[in-house]
């Protein structure tokens, strides 16, 4: 079948991935990151939805900080695995905080949460496979 011999490019596809899914995540963190405690604080209450009220203001810088800084290791392939653990952890608390939030039945709620899920899909994936050959850390 033709399309078999595209699996040679197994680590050019893993490139192109980690390269857009780094750019839109740093291109999503930095201007959290740059709003300052005010924006912080609203972004760490989310963490009420998981079971931590404590410290709104240090969940919401690092969310911020996993967004725009794992956006960055995940570009460039580099601490991938761990970036990607927290970028899946981020997007975990985003989707719980969707369905608590979201008023209607499961399937309005899974709408509204499915960037976070599919992102969050994505990210557990990568975290499984590594970041190809075509990054820092070579795997």
């Amino acid at each position: 079948m033709i399309l078999r011999s595209l699996s040679k490019y197994r680590d050019t596809g893993l490139l192109v991935l980690r390269v857009l899914i780094g750019i839109s995540f740093l291109a999503h963190g930095l201007p959290k990151l740059t709003e300052g405690p005010e924006l912080w604080i609203k972004l760490g209450k989310s963490m009420q939805f998981v079971g931590l009220t404590a410290y709104p203001l240090f969940w919401g810088l690092m969310s911020a900080l996993t967004e725009s800084v794992g956006g960055f290791l995940l570009l460039i392939g580099f601490c991938f695995r761990p970036a990607c653990l927290f970028l899946v952890i981020n997007m975990a608390v985003a989707t719980t905080m969707h369905f608590h939030t979201t008023p209607g039945d499961l399937f309005e709620k899974w709408q509204i949460a499915s960037h976070a899920i599919e992102l969050g899909a994505v990210f557990l994936s990568l975290l499984l496979i590594g970041p190809g050959k075509f990054s820092v850390d070579r795997d």
